[in-house]
Formats: C-alpha cells, sequence, structure tokens
C-alpha cells in the first residue's frame, strides 16, 4: 500500500517518532496518533489523526 522507501523517512508530525504501518492507518510509535491512509496517500494531518484512546472504537 505504501512504498518502503517512503514509510522510511515519514515522522509523525505531533512528536516525531518513527510510524508503523497497521492495516489502514500509519501508527506513531512514540505519542500512539493514528493517521488514515485514503487512494493510498497518508493523510499526515495533526487535525485528521485519531487519538490513542479513540482506537477501542473500532470494533
Amino acid at each position: 500500500m505504501i512504498d518502503k522507501r517512503l514509510l522510511e523517512i515519514l515522522v509523525c508530525p505531533a512528536c516525531k517518532q518513527d510510524l508503523e504501518l497497521k492495516g489502514d492507518r500509519l501508527v506513531c510509535v512514540g505519542c500512539g496518533k493514528r493517521y488514515p491512509i485514503r487512494d493510498g496517500i497518508p493523510i499526515m494531518l495533526i487535525d485528521e489523526a485519531e487519538d490513542p484512546e479513540d482506537s477501542s472504537n473500532d470494533s
């Protein structure tokens, strides 16, 4: 879905930590914010990110 080279250079805009690809989201290893991927494009806007506590609502 996302090029590995792109994933290597992307960082969380909120805390500047690395990101991991988990499903259809990029998840920050530092603060836990989850950034959506739409049509293969990561949406790296803090306003569009889901906070870690919102992850329990995915069920």
